[in-house]
């Protein structure tokens, strides 16, 4: 026995959510970034302006080498619930299978047939006919995207089933119930909106890098990446945070403990409720103290009115005792950690926030009656900077959404601790982690290395290249 205090269930959750994160490094960015390129090429087909084709090719680079590496990395979480999570696998099956199924067998279908027709015609179709192929690639992306978090809302909030008595397992009773969960469908608006910020801060970023280059040929296409990315930036920053308020509301129905978590809120609030913005939280002694709060703000988040207070996490933890203990014990310790919540929560919408106001001020720095950007370095470094925002941010949500569910893998049903397989041990777990953590960081490097690559060659690479490169049996390889 190794005694190193790391028990077989922590070290499980930990190899889940160190997948779970990187997985969704990936592919809220290949989402988002399959979407807008489908828009580049579009304007290109309406308005015959080269620029976006040469916009719709270079970011396409971008998007292909994320749709990879968002492939190798889902494929590694597959793995995982045959390995560490096999009790959650025959607990789930007859649900989780279904959704899985489907996204497998259509929308990954779909992204993978119609993506490489856009890779490999852009020549042979008319330019309203190939910007269609992105279109159906972006598409069944975003059709992945609910069916994946179809099965993760079921975590959730479990709706369209019943227990079989003989085997102890869930049974799929409602097929329509689990697709109009609606967990699913506050959270989805909420993933595929920041999903596109995402992919439009990657795209302002790079682009600021191009342009503090300064290569006189690269510049007019940098420049309109730039203010494409930065435009984007703000809409869909500004129509993540109204989803994620509506998810929210939802989250306070369905699992209250999560919401009061995230407000560091032990005991019930007075009415209106004060929304904290920092405080220091106690989770051992179920306390929190310094708070530095803002009167009646958290009633109008809550409930968009004046009036309203909230349960705190003691109370709510008290309800779920008396609702669970005869099912799961009165050992049961119900209490998420509100330290992770509380921060991630901050991080996620101050995060936000910060896209909308750096988006906001690059284009006032880029209009085009008086275009200072390229005068202010400094912002061109800031928005570089920004490239890393989006995906801690949507880190953060994950923390939420995931840790959340404590103790609960299925909200309710079945807890963490009787998901793990069996036959997982401490070694093992360690071993795979290990081998996981390094194998995700090769995968991450070769990303950032490639798409670094992409970008230092700039947007008219390959047509220079072809120019240079002649055949060397052709006649002209020898002069005339």
């Amino acid at each position: 026995m190794l005694s190193v205090g790391l028990s077989i269930v922590s070290l499980a959750r930990f190899q889940f959510a160190m997948t779970t994160v990187f997985h969704f490094f990936f592919v809220p960015f290949s989402i988002g970034m399959g979407f807008l390129v489908a828009i580049m090429e579009t304007i290109y087909a309406v308005k015959k302006d080269k620029d976006y084709l040469d916009m719709a090719k270079f970011w396409g680079k971008i998007f292909l080498l994320s749709f990879a590496v968002g492939i190798v990395t889902g494929i590694i979480q597959e793995f995982q619930f045959g390995m560490n999570w096999s009790e959650y696998s025959r607990f789930m099956g007859d649900v989780f299978g279904a959704p899985l199924a489907i996204e497998a067998l259509l929308a990954f279908f779909i992204e993978s047939v119609f993506i490489g027709i856009w890779m490999f015609t852009w020549d042979r179709f008319k330019p309203g006919v190939h910007a269609l192929m992105i279109w159906i690639t972006s598409i069944g992306t975003m059709l992945s995207a609910i069916w994946i978090l179809a099965a993760n809302s079921f975590m959730q909030h479990p709706t369209g089933f019943k227990i079989n008595n003989v085997t102890g397992r869930v049974q799929l009773t409602d097929f329509g119930a689990v697709i109009s969960n609606p967990q699913l469908w506050r959270a989805f608006p909420h993933v595929i909106l920041a999903a596109f910020m995402t992919a439009a801060v990657v795209i302002t970023g790079m682009s600021a890098y191009g342009l503090l280059r300064k290569k006189k040929n690269e510049n007019i296409f940098f420049k309109k990446s730039l203010r494409f990315g930065l435009w984007a930036s703000l809409i869909f920053a500004i129509l993540s945070a109204g989803a994620g308020d509506l998810q929210t509301r939802q989250i306070i129905n369905d699992q209250p403990m999560k919401f009061a978590a995230t407000e560091g809120i032990y005991e019930d609030t007075k009415d209106p409720a004060p929304w904290t913005v920092v405080a220091l939280i106690n989770a051992k002694d179920h306390k929190t103290t310094n708070q530095v709060e803002i009167p009646g703000v958290l009633s109008i988040m809550s409930y968009h009115k004046l009036s309203g207070s909230v349960k705190g996490m003691n109370t709510i933890n008290k309800e779920l005792h008396a609702k669970y203990d005869k099912q799961f014990g009165k050992n049961m310790n119900y209490y998420v950690p509100p330290k992770t919540l509380f921060w991630s929560f901050r991080v996620m919408t101050g995060f936000d926030a910060l896209i909308m106001l750096v988006s906001l001020v690059g284009l006032i720095f880029s209009r085009k009656k008086k275009d200072t950007i390229e005068s202010h370095k400094w912002m061109l470094v800031v928005l570089g900077i920004c490239i890393w925002v989006p995906f801690i941010a949507n880190s953060a949500g994950w923390f939420i959404t995931e840790f959340g569910r404590y103790p609960w893998i299925v909200y309710g049903l079945f807890t963490i601790a009787q998901a793990v397989s069996p036959t997982s041990t401490v070694a093992t777990l360690l071993f795979s982690n290990i081998v996981y953590f390094l194998l995700f960081a090769l995968l991450g490097g070769v990303m950032v290395w490639y798409s670094r690559q992409t970008l230092h060659h700039g947007p008219y690479y390959e047509e220079a290249d072809s120019k240079q490169n002649v055949d060397p049996f052709a006649k002209e390889a020898f002069g005339k």
